[in-house]
């Protein structure tokens, strides 16, 4: 495995946001006040995250969206291009930049509300088939609207890429995107939601309990599945794959400070991975190391680690 060979360009279309982040001993209970620790305005979105994610370690990236004309669109569109991103297509629009607002307590954990702002405005029409070509990976999120990813997906679909969904934040999505993913990246919760409450199995169940969750989710179209399980890991599911239809990818153990971008980070280095040519299990042990980097700083794409940085970790 060369880390930080870029390999095919990778497109993603989608959110940015400005985070804004508090943290505090612990999450508030409803209805409760606590004083905070610290305070930071970072750069954030899933897309946005992923897309620095991927670069960071080698990819070729393009990022699809929309910022609102204020400084937190400065921000974002200064963090990516510093990062490598080609953000030439990102546009200024009259809504504001979304934000997320962030609650981080000390052991990590975290909480999050979005507001849209500009991702709200990104609508299929400026998924430009031409953008799309060449690409190899066209990674997605649910943060901007469903159409403007199901026209996302299909661009990328029709330029023969490897379209790769995360479900997140979750929202039913219909048979037409489901056919178009070829590997959805979801957590345990997303997971029984898009089964229709089917719970997961834990990462060290039966095999013959993986192979049903895999044969649900190919009854929906979807034959390559990468189900993350938090600290146990993470599970790959691919019908196709006869010899070896479930891999369990063994967690990377860390003291975690900050989760709050862990999943982009996996996310984006799955996709830097899959456009580099690995197979889906290796791309989610090469991702599973940088997350676990990831959470060990505070804050979201500058806690991202670079190639070399998980190069290091592999071979500890």
């Amino acid at each position: 495995m060369s880390a930080a060979e870029p390999g095919a360009r990778i497109v993603v279309a989608g959110s940015l946001n400005a985070d804004l982040t508090i943290y505090c001993e612990r999450l508030p209970l409803p209805g409760e006040t606590l004083h905070g620790t610290g305070f930071a305005v970072n750069p954030g979105g899933k897309s946005a995250n992923q897309a620095v994610a991927a670069a960071r370690l080698g990819g070729r990236v393009t990022l699809v969206g929309a910022v609102g004309a204020d400084p937190n669109g400065d921000m974002l569109v200064a963090s990516t291009a510093g990062a490598g991103v080609d953000v030439s297509h990102v546009r200024r629009v009259p809504e504001p930049t979304g934000v997320a607002v962030i609650s981080v307590e000390d052991s990590g954990e975290n909480s999050i509300i979005i507001s849209a702002g500009a991702n709200g405005t990104l609508g299929p029409g400026a998924m430009d088939p031409a953008l799309f070509d060449g690409a190899g990976v066209v990674c997605l999120c649910l943060e901007v609207p469903l159409e403007t990813v199901l026209a996302a997906a299909q661009a990328g679909h029709d330029a023969g890429a490897t379209v790769l969904l995360n479900l997140s934040p979750y929202a039913p999505v219909g048979d037409a995107l489901a056919h178009l993913t070829d590997v959805l990246l979801v957590n345990a919760h997303e997971a029984s939601a898009f089964l229709g409450g089917l719970d997961m199995p834990s990462a060290d169940a039966p095999l013959p309990e993986w192979l049903a969750a895999a044969g649900a989710f190919a009854g929906r179209g979807l034959t390559k599945v990468l189900v993350t399980l938090g600290s146990a890991g993470s599970v790959v599911l691919d019908v196709d794959n006869t010899a070896e239809p479930v891999v369990r990818i063994a967690p990377t153990k860390v003291d975690a400070v900050d989760t709050t971008g862990a999943g982009d980070a996996f996310t984006g280095a799955v996709a830097a991975r899959l456009a580099a040519g690995d197979a889906l299990a290796d791309a989610a042990r090469y991702a599973s190391v940088a997350a676990a980097l990831a959470a060990t700083r505070k804050g979201t794409q500058t806690a991202y680690p670079s190639a070399k940085e998980v190069a290091a970790a592999i071979t500890e």
